[in-house]
């Protein structure tokens, strides 16, 4: 697989990849895709996208999938981990920075978990740290994403709400030097995982279930 880092600031570009990725890339992209969709459809990411919010809203958003990246970060590495599992994805730090330049260091006070949240997080830190297949779809369904939609997510809150760069560290990753090669490599990293079937399985249901607690998440941030 090739080596996913580069010590050179990302080009932040929102493009898809290919269509034509086979393998278990293009397994997970087909059978999440009605779920995908539902997610990023929510009332609360819609009206944060059109500019229909506010920047408190968003540090509301950030201050609760601070938790996830926490979470999901928290795993330890293993000696067996695939190159997907990459540091510089890492996005807690980036996160928490962003949070104290927008005048919430106290997030965790101010913020309280939603239930949403909670059971989000709780599902993350039960996984076991061997359980690479259910890791790897979470891993898969929030950096992909990042590397994605969350480029455009980013691109919004500045222009609707006027976030500053210091506030915005979440959606840079400052050690990968182009999203698209990126994101290419990464896929490549998918099809080379050495899944039995009932891994593959396992990895496609966790990813769907992913985007669910993503879009529970959604829901409760409306209300």
């Amino acid at each position: 697989m090739p080596n996913l880092t580069a010590d050179a600031p990302i080009a932040l570009n929102a493009a898809v990849d290919t269509e034509d990725a086979p393998g278990l890339a293009r397994r997970v992209r087909e059978c999440t895709a009605v779920a995908h969709s539902s997610a990023e459809a929510r009332p609360f990411i819609a009206q944060l996208m059109a500019g229909e919010l506010d920047l408190p809203s968003y540090v509301r958003y950030l201050a609760q999938f601070a938790r996830v990246y926490e979470a999901l970060e928290a795993r330890p590495a293993q000696p067996s981990d695939p190159a997907i599992i990459d540091p510089a994805l890492a996005r807690f730090g980036a996160i928490e920075a962003d949070l104290r330049a927008l005048g919430a260091a106290d997030w965790r006070v101010r913020y309280p978990e939603l239930s949403a949240t909670a059971a989000y997080c709780d599902h993350l830190r039960g996984l076991a740290p061997d359980d690479l297949p259910r890791y790897v779809a979470h891993h898969y369904t929030r950096y992909l994403g990042d590397l994605s939609g969350g480029q455009i997510i980013g691109r919004m809150v500045e222009r609707h709400y006027g976030a500053t760069p210091d506030q915005l560290s979440y959606f840079r990753f400052e050690h990968i030097h182009a999203v698209v090669p990126y994101k290419r490599a990464y896929r490549d990293g998918l099809d080379a995982l050495d899944f039995t079937e009932a891994q593959a399985e396992l990895f496609l249901a966790e990813a769907k279930d992913a985007f669910r607690f993503n879009s529970d998440l959604f829901d409760e941030l409306e209300r």
